[in-house]
């Protein structure tokens, strides 16, 4: 997916900034931040809406993930759907993961598939790549996430690469998972990641409560699509992110409403390189976000072409253009320790 924001916004992400009180934690239980989301229109004259919760001002990424849009279920017949035209990516890779609906992808490294619930799909940019996703036609509702990961310096120059997985979905105490990257609840993904890294969908049955044994060098996100949760007995509303920091061995997900939950969990260990993030480009500085945006621009060999898109609108555009840069220079986002804040909200 595409970051759509004719000006991507920058952050200064200081890590003593005031906010309101939050819910109080369990007794003895990891401490909680809430981050919640902003609305981003997807593009289009009918722009589908996703909720984007990393990167905010909050903080910046968790583990190596940097970005989180949250979408649907969307009516595509209202919305538009997703037709995102081909698009450039340096330095990272995207995590597709469906609820309901079908996408089909197009990259530059000759790769093409239609995604569908309960399969993974990574796309690995490396040096540089452009895809295209579009909902499929037949398809009426839209529901899911897209997740991108930082690639680390000696790997962020390395080549393009497409992975599938499906997941099997099992039973554990309180719900259901099923595994797509890393390890969790004595399941282990075999799609290849540049850091350590765990992500889940969880579905937490009504009234009951799941426990998870998770890696206390990571930190962790939980992102509520539905249902009335509480993590170590805070209130996580639908669209919210609660990060918890390292050191926790144990996370309690409690579902307090009548109907199943369902639920993101990502995490890794903590980033420590500086990153410049802007528009769809992951780089080291200033100098090297100007460098992909003029070879984008002069279509470079860097990202090659993608072949296969068929967008909704014939008279739609057939390869995205880069937006302006900012008039200052980019800098690194500087992210907070990882340790949570449970008397920070910034809206």
């Amino acid at each position: 997916m595409s970051n759509l924001d004719p000006n991507p916004p920058e952050y200064d992400l200081p890590s003593d900034q005031p906010g309101t009180p939050m819910n109080p934690q369990c007794e003895g239980g990891a401490d909680v931040e809430i981050i919640t989301a902003r609305e981003v229109p997807l593009g289009g004259p009918r722009a589908m809406t996703v909720y984007r919760t990393l990167p905010q001002r909050q903080r910046s990424l968790i583990g190596a993930f940097c970005f989180v849009d949250h979408y649907g279920p969307d009516d595509v017949s209202v919305t538009g759907g997703m037709d995102v035209p081909p698009h450039p990516h340096t330095g990272l890779q995207t995590v597709t993961w469906l609820f309901e609906g079908e996408v089909t992808h197009h990259d530059s490294g000759d790769n093409h598939a239609v995604v569908v619930p309960g399969e993974v799909n990574l796309m690995t940019a490396g040096a540089g790549i452009c895809h295209s996703e579009v909902s499929a036609t037949p398809v009426t509702t839209l529901h899911g996430v897209q997740l991108w990961t930082v690639l680390p310096d000696k790997d962020r120059n390395g080549p393009r690469r497409f992975d599938h997985y499906e997941p099997e979905q099992i039973s554990v105490e309180g719900g259901r998972a099923r595994v797509f990257l890393g390890e969790l609840l004595g399941q282990s993904s075999p799609v290849s990641t540049f850091t350590p890294l765990v992500a889940a969908e969880l579905r937490v049955n009504p009234g009951e409560t799941m426990t998870l044994e998770v890696n206390p060098d990571h930190e962790h996100g939980l992102l509520v699509d539905s249902g009335d949760i509480q993590l170590e007995g805070v209130t996580v509303a639908p669209r919210e992110l609660a990060y918890t920091g390292t050191g926790e061995t144990t996370l309690r997900l409690r579902n307090t409403g009548d109907t199943q939950a369902l639920l993101i969990l990502i995490g890794g260990e903590p980033f420590t390189e500086d990153i410049v993030m802007w528009w769809n480009f992951i780089g080291r500085d200033h100098a090297e976000i100007e460098k992909f945006r003029e070879q984008w621009e002069a279509h470079d060999e860097r990202f090659g072409v993608t072949r296969g898109y068929i967008g909704h609108d014939p008279d739609g555009l057939y390869r995205l253009p880069a937006p302006k840069l900012p008039n200052s220079v980019i800098k690194p986002r500087v992210n907070p320790e990882p340790t949570a804040r449970p008397d920070l909200r910034i809206d």
